[in-house]
């Protein structure tokens, strides 16, 4: 018998040696190149297998809400039917809130009185700090790095003619907000590279370089506007032509400045989904403008407005002081929130020469008499804000920074004030009599160090020029406020002119920051992100209709807004926020003034709410009329 020799023992034993290393070592790399294979497939298969479409998604971790469920504000068994009327002060000559061009009419999408006529592709829960759950879009597909974004739409989305919402419409929606909305849209609908449609009711949008971990859920609540019904080349420009869209109400009357009012469809596409439960209960909204708050209250006491969402402490403290509120046709309330407070104060426009320099804006915050102000003109009620986000974890004042804090701080050296960084910086104190002595001279050294001294009883520089600038407002209870603050002022030398324009002209006027200094607020919310670059960045300081209206050109806050965008951690979102805080509170960009410790509203008994508030506090799109008892 001949024994074979082609078997794997004479294999091995007829190589030469040096033959038989080269053969271990190519096995061993092409042992180490499939496990890299490997690895990388599973890590393709985990990224895919985390983007599984669901029902809503969060921030930081994981929506609230299982899928089928209402809001946990809302009352499921609310009824339907009557009319809401609410007052608004100023005017208006737009039904476009999507442009920066004219005064756009309240109650259209709103953050006060709700998206009542255009829907976005998902729907907010505010009683979460940012999470979002389906309506147009059925669900919503993301890996885990964020890197893009899938919503599937839901095929009984309609808009109020009866048109089904498709991806064509979100298509168009997209390009129209980025290429010619408002410059918040433009600026975060650029940063998407790719846009694919997916089969006949899916699209993605890819952003690979972003590295914006809010950009799903910015785009998740893109208003979605029907293709058919809107002109792309006119998109920008006013227009007071009935517009309609997907949401729960139609422009049934429009009194160009004076009056709109929205009806309720009774075919909409929503109204039997979970989340919709409990939401848009009244046939009619009605929207009637008034010219200051003095007359829109008289109104509210004769039962012309049906709620007065109230901010005025005098009036809160004396003013309802009427039969309708003694017999209890009129019900006084205050709701809690639980997310931040805000910034609200006198704005300075450092585009403005007399306010570049940082010491003459810290100068200010001695001469604001807090204590006097509160005490003669808000009763007091009001409490001092000393931080961007007052009232939540996301302050900074009160508290050092953390090592998360010093790390992102560290490439900006002289950013932050060494008493801001140790939590130790909080606004001048005062007296109260309103020429706090102590005050004026710290103002006044301050001034000194800027260039700034008082000669025959006159603020002026060293070319003699004095120190003039306008307080530009638009209500009543703003010229009294600015009246007061320009009374301690002129005590120094300085030059006030308050002056009051219409709405419409102040808003023209704020858009194209034509001011010397204004009175606004900055809301604040429990996930700020996309929104501070609207209000803070450096490429948004000469950009017209953006919320920088101090002009901020500082590179750190930059940084920190891109550090808020890129955490995947609560706790490194809550230091970014924080290092946020200390470097606009070391700008000196606001005389920071005051917030209420509730919301208020004034409302007739016939109008009710549900018994639970937001996170967010009162929602109005979820209110019912009740019986007249």
């Amino acid at each position: 018998m001949v024994r074979s020799t082609v078997g794997d023992d004479a294999s091995k034993d007829t190589q030469p040696p040096h033959r038989r290393r080269g053969v271990r070592v190519c096995a061993r790399y092409l042992t180490l190149g499939i496990a890299t294979l490997f690895a990388a497939l599973t890590l393709i298969a985990a990224q895919v297998a985390s983007a599984e479409p669901r029902h809503g998604i969060a921030m930081h971790g994981e929506p609230a809400l299982p899928a089928g469920t209402s809001l946990p504000y809302v009352n499921p068994q609310a009824p339907k039917g009557g009319v809401l009327t609410f007052g608004i002060v100023g005017s208006f000559d737009s039904l476009n809130p999507f442009i920066i061009k004219g005064a756009a009419a309240r109650g259209l999408r709103d953050s006060v009185f709700g998206n009542n006529v255009f829907e976005s592709l998902l729907e907010r829960s505010y009683d979460e700090p940012f999470s979002l759950y389906g309506l147009l879009a059925e669900t919503v597909d993301m890996p885990d790095d964020r890197s893009w974004v899938e919503f599937t739409l839901n095929p009984k989305a309609r808009f109020s003619d009866g048109n089904p919402v498709t991806v064509d419409d979100v298509i168009f929606s997209f390009e129209v907000l980025r290429d010619k909305g408002r410059p918040n849209n433009r600026s975060y609908y650029g940063k998407v590279a790719t846009v694919e449609r997916k089969g006949e009711h899916g699209i993605r949008f890819s952003f690979p370089d972003a590295n914006d971990r809010e950009l799903p859920l910015i785009l998740g609540l893109m208003p979605i506007l029907p293709a058919h019904k809107f002109d792309r080349k006119t998109f920008e420009q006013t227009t007071l032509e009935p517009l309609f869209c997907s949401g729960p109400y139609t422009v049934a009357e429009v009194e160009p400045g004076s009056r709109i009012v929205l009806q309720r469809n009774p075919d909409y596409w929503a109204a039997d989904l979970p989340i919709k439960a409990g939401m848009h209960n009244f046939d009619t909204l009605r929207f009637d403008y008034f010219r200051d708050q003095t007359t829109l209250f008289e109104a509210f006491k004769k039962g012309l407005v049906d709620v007065m969402p109230e901010s005025d402490p005098g009036r809160w403290a004396s003013g309802y002081d009427i039969p309708a509120v003694a017999d209890g046709r009129i019900i006084k309330e205050g709701f809690e929130t639980g997310t931040p407070k805000g910034m609200f104060g006198f704005v300075f426009n450092t585009r403005r020469t007399q306010f570049a320099d940082a010491r003459v804006r810290e100068a200010f915050g001695y001469l604001f008499d807090f204590a006097w102000v509160n005490t003669n003109l808000y009763f007091d009620l009001y409490k001092r804000t000393t931080s961007y986000f007052e009232g939540s974890e996301l302050a900074s004042t009160g508290r050092a920074a953390d090592e998360r804090e010093r790390e992102l701080l560290g490439p900006f050296d002289g950013a932050v004030r060494a008493d801001i960084l140790e939590g130790k910086w909080l606004p001048p104190t005062t007296d109260g009599s309103g020429r706090d002595r102590k005050a004026l001279r710290e103002a006044v050294r301050l001034l000194g160090e800027a260039g700034w001294r008082i000669k025959d009883r006159k603020l002026v520089n060293e070319a003699g020029e004095p120190f003039s600038f306008e307080v530009l407002i638009a209500t009543r209870d703003q010229e009294r406020l600015a009246l007061a603050f320009s009374r301690t002022l002129t005590l120094i030398g300085m030059e006030v002119n308050v002056r009051s324009v219409d709405s419409a002209q102040y808003q023209r006027r704020v858009q194209v920051f034509d001011y010397d200094m204004i009175l606004t607020t900055w809301y604040a919310s429990l996930s700020p992100g996309n929104e501070q670059s609207f209000r803070w960045s450096v490429a948004s300081a000469d950009q017209d209709g953006t919320f920088n209206f101090a002009g901020a050109r500082e590179p750190a806050l930059d940084a920190m807004i891109a550090a808020m965008l890129s955490a995947r951690a609560r706790t490194d979102f809550v230091s970014a926020v924080r290092a946020f805080d200390r470097v606009l509170l070391s700008g000196f960009y606001v005389v920071p003034l005051f917030h209420l410790p509730d919301a208020w509203v004034a409302r007739w008994r016939t109008m009710e709410h549900p018994s639970k508030t937001s996170l967010y506090g009162n929602r109005f799109d979820t209110w019912w009329h009740g019986d007249d008892r």
